[in-house]
């Protein structure tokens, strides 16, 4: 009888995506009868508080009040081969909690969708002091050097372009799956939308235009809004205001009276539905909500997003048809108006972004993990990081 597994996925609260993907991963496990146990946790409730703070505030800060360094940070430091011994020496000191999490639940396999657990679970694997099997969660649509670790068994990459990325960078191609990124299971569920459109009062017959200001109701939302008070056309929205009471105050204040085209939440467990009955999202590019639009076929307006990461999230679907792009948010009126007036371009648009989506992501990994064959560990030793760092620079 075939043993069955013990499987330890680890996150980080940087932003909401790690921790969703994460969550993802662990239904998807559960569920399966050749799983013993599976245990989900954050990595940084076991390092040290100033660790914890480095990672989840310093990112909340810089993306809300310096977001131009942020893609500056983000360019200058994809540096293959280089970018993750110098991380390393930064987290591994702080991590000995977690290090002796891994030793006492003594995991089958250890999934990781945040770099630094990933890190810190490939050093101790490549220097022989914890026997188990490592895989990698890419939480965006782009492979950033911070992600590389030097002994692995998987990478689950969102696209077949991140894979040959990697495979360029000299890693080996047999151990990346292009799986996308992995959703809740609620995105690919079912939904009526005409009983959760008259849940909210809203129409059937009119297109329907989901806002997200994101978890932390950090983005243009309120702009967008004021925006939308003035589109001269048919239609409805539906804005989520994240954990951000303040955002949601004042913009129930700014469309009070406007009940029969605006209908104003907090933080909503209903986002997979909201998903499945709105006709466009108008957001910004995270790679998690993008993953989650995609999975319910619903195309995007990318507002404002961020350098770097958001930015390569954005040309992926631009690139697909899956989306439009507003540069500026004056000129969001024009462009929307230009899209409602073609169904059939808005149409199409859904149709590419359900064929890029990857809505059974998570529950694909599991199966990958549990039942095919672990490969060997692959190890990137001094010497042939030397060699690639040697051939990168020779072909620029």
């Amino acid at each position: 009888m075939t043993k069955k597994q013990r499987i330890l996925i680890l996150s980080a609260s940087v932003g909401s995506g790690h921790v969703k993907a994460a969550d993802a991963l662990e239904q998807a496990f559960r569920v399966r009868p050749d799983v013993e146990e599976t245990l989900c946790d954050d990595s940084l409730t076991h390092t040290n508080v100033l660790h914890k703070q480095f990672y989840s505030a310093l990112y909340k800060r810089l993306s809300a009040l310096m977001p131009d360094f942020l893609g500056w940070w983000y360019e200058t430091s994809d540096d293959p081969w280089v970018s993750d011994q110098g991380r390393l020496i930064f987290d591994l000191p702080q991590a000995l909690p977690l290090i002796n999490l891994l030793r006492d639940f003594k995991p089958d396999a250890v999934i990781c969708t945040h770099f630094m657990p990933a890190g810190v679970v490939s050093y101790l694997i490549g220097s022989e002091k914890l026997n188990t099997r490592l895989g990698i969660v890419i939480t965006d649509f782009h492979f950033h050097a911070f992600w590389i670790t030097r002994a692995f068994h998987w990478y689950f990459v969102a696209q077949e372009e991140d894979r040959i990325h990697m495979e360029g960078l000299g890693l080996p191609g047999d151990h990346i799956h292009v799986t996308g990124i992995p959703v809740d299971a609620q995105f690919s569920a079912p939904v009526d939308r005409t009983a959760i459109l008259k849940k909210h009062g809203l129409r059937d017959d009119l297109p329907v235009l989901l806002v997200a200001a994101g978890a932390l109701g950090l983005s243009p939302a309120l702009a967008v809004v004021k925006r939308l008070l003035h589109l001269e056309r048919e239609f409805q929205t539906i804005v989520l205001c994240g954990k951000n009471g303040g955002l949601e105050r004042e913009m129930r204040e700014l469309v009070a009276g406007r009940d029969e085209r605006f209908r104003v939440l907090g933080f909503s467990e209903e986002v997979p539905s909201l998903m499945a009955a709105s006709s466009l999202l108008v957001s910004k590019p995270g790679g998690m909500i993008t993953a989650e639009a995609l999975a319910r076929g619903l195309p995007m307006v990318i507002l404002d997003p961020i350098g770097g990461q958001e930015e390569r999230n954005a040309d992926v679907l631009l690139e697909a048809g899956a989306a439009i792009k507003c540069t500026e948010v004056t000129v969001l009126n024009h462009k929307l108006a230009r899209l409602l007036d073609n169904p059939s371009r808005l149409a199409a648009m859904s149709d590419n972004a359900r064929r890029i989506g990857h809505p059974g992501a998570a529950a694909d990994i599991a199966r990958i993990v549990v039942e095919e064959p672990a490969p060997p560990a692959a190890i990137m030793t001094r010497q042939k990081i030397r060699a690639l760092r040697k051939r990168i620079v020779r072909e620029g």
